[in-house]
C-alpha cells in the first residue's frame, strides 16, 4: 500500500434530540456549527456538522441526531471513544467547566504522557479530552463560554474496540498506512504521519466486551483523510484488490466519501479534505442557515417542514 492517510477526517456519531446535541457542543464544548444540513441518505433528519473555525478536516464531530431514536449499546467492532484535543494547561479548567455544567467526569489520568479526562454527552457517547505535552498548534473556536486559551483545537484521536488484533492491525498499517507506535495492555497505538493530536487511533482488544450496536449514544464511522479525488480513487482500488467491500465514490457535498467495514467491524470512511464547507456560504455565516445538496434543493420545503426546530446562538 503505497498510499498513506495524514490522519483523521472526522467522526460521525448518532444522537437523539438536536437542540439537545447543539447546546451541548456549542455552548459546552465551545466548538463552532459549520454546516447545518440533512442526512442526505434520509433527508428528514439533520446533519449537525461542529469544528473549528472553518471546519478544518481533522477538527470535525458530526451528528445525525434522530428524533425518538432507541439507545446503542457500546462495545466490539465500534469506534467507543472520541478524542479532542485540548492545552496542557487546561485540563484542570475543564474538569471544573463541565462540573459547572452538571457533567459527570472522571478523574484526570496519566496515559502515554498525556493527561485524559473522560466524561459522556447527553445521549452517553463517550468523550475524552486529552492535553499532548507538545502542545497542538491548531487555531480554536472562541466563544464566550470556552475561551481561547482553554478551548478544544480539534480531534485527538478515536478508540476503536475489537475482539481480535491482528486483522485489525494489518489494514490499519498496509490499508491506511498507519505505522504501529506501541502497545500498553490491551491497547494499541497507531499513528498517521508523525503522529501528534488528531492522527492517531487507539486498538483496544476485548474478546469479552459485547458486540455493539449502532444506534443512539453510539459512533456511526470514522473518517480518514484523502488529499484529493485522484489519491481517493486510487486507494479504493486498492482496498478492493485487498477483498474489502467498498461503497462506490459519494459525493457529500463538502468532501467525497467511501466507506468500508475493517475486519474488527469498525466501519471506516476516507473523504478528500475539499472542497470544504465555505462552498455554498460565507465563512463567517458557516452553519446558520439549513444547506441542502443541488438535489435535494427541488423538496427543500417539504424537508424544512420534517425538520424539528433547531436554535443556533450567532
Amino acid at each position: 500500500m503505497g498510499i498513506k492517510t495524514s490522519g483523521l477526517h472526522h467522526v460521525t456519531a448518532i444522537g437523539e434530540n438536536p437542540q439537545r446535541n447543539a447546546d451541548f457542543y456549542l455552548r459546552t464544548l465551545g466548538l463552532r456549527l459549520v454546516k447545518t444540513t440533512v442526512n442526505f441518505d434520509s433527508p428528514g433528519v439533520y446533519h449537525l456538522y461542529y469544528g473549528d473555525t472553518s471546519g478544518q478536516p481533522g477538527s470535525l464531530m458530526t451528528f445525525f441526531p434522530w428524533q425518538s431514536i432507541e439507545d446503542g449499546r457500546i462495545g466490539s467492532g465500534q469506534a467507543t471513544t472520541t478524542a479532542f484535543s485540548v492545552p496542557a494547561e487546561s485540563i484542570g479548567w475543564w474538569k471544573q467547566h463541565l462540573a459547572d455544567a452538571g457533567v459527570e467526569t472522571t478523574r484526570v489520568t496519566n496515559r502515554d504522557e498525556e493527561d485524559v479526562l473522560g466524561f459522556r454527552d447527553p445521549d452517553g457517547l463517550e468523550i475524552s479530552l486529552v492535553a499532548h505535552p507538545q502542545g497542538d498548534p491548531r487555531d480554536p473556536w472562541d466563544t464566550p463560554s470556552v475561551p481561547a486559551e482553554h478551548a478544544i483545537r480539534g480531534l485527538h484521536s478515536v478508540t476503536m474496540t475489537v475482539a481480535s488484533e491482528a486483522e485489525t492491525s494489518d489494514l490499519l498499517v498496509d490499508g491506511l498506512g498507519l505505522e504501529f507506535r506501541h502497545q500498553d495492555g490491551d491497547r494499541l497505538r497507531f499513528a498517521a504521519g508523525e503522529g501528534g493530536p488528531g492522527a492517531l487511533v487507539d486498538v483496544r482488544v476485548d474478546p469479552k466486551a459485547p458486540e455493539g450496536y449502532v444506534a443512539g449514544g453510539t459512533v456511526h464511522h470514522v473518517a480518514w483523510r484523502a488529499p484529493d479525488d485522484e489519491t481517493q480513487l486510487q486507494w479504493r482500488d486498492e482496498l478492493v484488490a485487498r477483498g474489502l467491500e467498498v461503497t462506490e465514490i459519494r459525493d457529500r457535498q463538502y468532501f467525497k466519501s467511501i466507506y468500508f467495514r475493517e475486519p474488527g467491524g469498525v466501519l471506516l470512511e476516507i473523504a478528500t479534505d475539499s472542497p470544504g464547507f465555505d462552498i455554498d456560504e460565507p465563512l463567517l455565516e458557516l452553519g446558520r442557515e439549513l444547506k441542502l445538496p443541488p438535489w435535494l434543493e427541488p423538496t427543500r420545503e417539504d424537508i424544512a417542514n420534517s425538520l424539528p426546530p433547531l436554535d443556533v446562538p450567532a
